[in-house]
């Protein structure tokens, strides 16, 4: 239904994927809602898109991004994927909760995808509803802006619109809609589907689409699929990268949740990370660890060669001497715990105010995250109150260990590596700000946010969290509340794959 939405509104969809990649999806509607609320709209991404936001804040808004109608231009289809979750390879998983609207091009010139999430069953809901909960819907609108105030790539949310209707779970719970925009949707296991069912001609086309789209640097060179495998890898390693560097733990890192656009996508169970243990576990479905924090470097290059199994067939001479292909395809997911650590150094030396690059910079970051674990320490206020000692202020770092002597050592080899650089103290200490966040999303501060707005249908914590984690490096001395860490049930807290 268009008839009865003005022309006004700002959509001016131009969907590629529709119009040049039939066979990667299915067209499909979203389920009409009852009574469509909207609860939040994202008016500075609206802006970015060329949206206007005015008229879309409002009943008009509720309608489009409830699914209940459509705005001209929009081609809506399910996308086809497949995927290995938890290791185990599903050979067609797809939307079966979302579907793709469009595509946009934003005030930069980028493409953009808009699509829904929980907008009923499309032909790959395997027996689901298709259905979202509110709860989950605002928890993905939140670690979204969080990270992308962090300036971590990730997609982020447009809008989230109530339907009226009820979800059942465990309980019943008020539906809801995530209308999310990302560079793509394509996935490690869109490629998987046609690789598994044998078209490779299939592959070819997606490759060359997603090159296309994301790499078209790469476009004309000779070896462009194997560049493309090197091109992932690369923008994977700086992603999970920034996620180590702020204690971000993903929890459900399947390969049909890595994008080939290098974006963070589908925020299920994921937190941040209060006390820093490499060890750390939220997802209450990985029982065995998988996902932990300090394991997602090495789940990323597991998914990345599944990346390389799909895209090996199209490597030059692939079909008359494999062993080249390979061996080059092989070479190139090993290298990519060499561009992660790259990435992850580089970021840690703006962390520890390091401003030139020295041998012994791994070292001692490694060796501060060894006292941090001993000591039990919160991982986002220690780095914060570095920039403290870096003035000469060691006081708010002590508080943070119960022996305010077990960091002496550190900090002594700390300040010899400090005198190498040439920087005044002032200089280094606001660096280290611009860098180690005072504000991330504290777990308990979420859930108090989600419950307020399912429970009371009150989101003043939700608009209040929002607020005070745009603004991740700044001070803000009236949130002090929220920078503080769970008062007692870190250890314990869960999360859940809601979305």
């Amino acid at each position: 239904m268009t008839a009865s939405l003005p022309s006004s509104l700002g959509f001016t969809f131009d969907n590629t994927f529709h119009r040049e990649m039939d066979g990667f999806y299915v067209p499909w509607q979203a389920a009409p809602a009852t009574h469509p609320r909207l609860v939040k709209l994202n008016r500075d991404l609206a802006r970015q898109l060329g949206l206007a936001e005015d008229a879309l804040d409002s009943e008009i808004g509720a309608r489009i991004f409830s699914g209940t109608e459509t705005p001209e231009g929009a081609a809506p289809v399910a996308q086809v994927y497949a995927g290995h979750q938890f290791g185990g390879f599903a050979p067609r998983l797809g939307d079966g909760r979302a579907l793709l609207l469009g595509e946009v091009i934003d005030r930069d010139g980028q493409r953009r995808d808009i699509a829904f999430k929980g907008s009923g069953a499309t032909p790959f809901s395997r027996g689901g509803d298709g259905l979202a909960a509110l709860g989950p819907v605002l928890r993905e609108y939140i670690i979204g802006e969080a990270m992308h105030a962090l300036r971590i790539p990730t997609t982020r949310a447009l809008a989230a619109t109530t339907t009226g209707e009820w979800v059942y779970r465990e309980r019943r719970l008020p539906g809801a809609v995530l209308t999310r925009v990302a560079a793509s949707h394509i996935r490690v296991g869109t490629f998987e589907y046609f690789a598994a069912r044998g078209e490779r001609d299939q592959v070819r086309r997606l490759a060359d689409y997603v090159i296309a789209r994301h790499y078209p640097e790469i476009s004309a060179e000779p070896h462009r699929y194997a560049r493309l495998l090197e091109a992932v890898c690369e923008r994977q390693a700086a992603l999970v990268a920034k996620w180590m560097l702020v204690g971000f733990i993903h929890g459900v890192m399947n390969t049909d949740n890595m994008t080939l656009s290098g974006e963070t996508i589908d925020y299920g169970p994921c937190a941040f990370m209060d006390r820093f243990d490499p060890a750390t576990v939220f997802s209450s479905i990985d029982h065995g660890g998988r996902y932990a924090y300090g394991n997602q470097p090495g789940i990323a290059t597991w998914n990345l060669a599944r990346l390389a199994d799909t895209l090996l067939p199209l490597f030059d001479g692939f079909d008359d001497t494999p062993e080249p292909a390979v061996e080059q395809a092989t070479d190139t997911v090993k290298g990519f715990l060499d561009r992660y650590w790259r990435h992850w150094l580089t970021g840690m030396r703006e962390k520890l105010g390091l401003e030139r690059a020295h041998d012994d910079d791994l070292e001692l970051a490694r060796g501060f995250l060894e006292v941090m674990k001993k000591g039990r320490t919160d991982y986002t206020l220690v780095f914060r109150a570095l920039a403290d000692a870096a003035e000469g202020d060691e006081a708010p770092l002590r508080t943070h260990f119960k022996d305010a002597t077990s960091i002496d050592s550190w900090l002594e080899s700390w300040r010899k590596r400090l005198s190498l650089d040439d920087v005044t103290s002032e200089a280094r200490a606001r660096s280290m700000r611009a860098v180690n966040p005072r504000f991330i999303a504290r777990n308990h501060r979420v859930e108090e946010a989600l419950e307020a707005a399912v429970e009371r249908d009150d989101y003043g914590p939700f608009e209040t969290l929002l607020q005070v984690l745009a603004r991740p490096f700044d001070e803000q001395p009236d949130a002090d509340e929220y920078a503080r860490p769970s008062p007692g049930h870190a250890d314990t807290y869960q999360t859940f794959c809601g979305t």
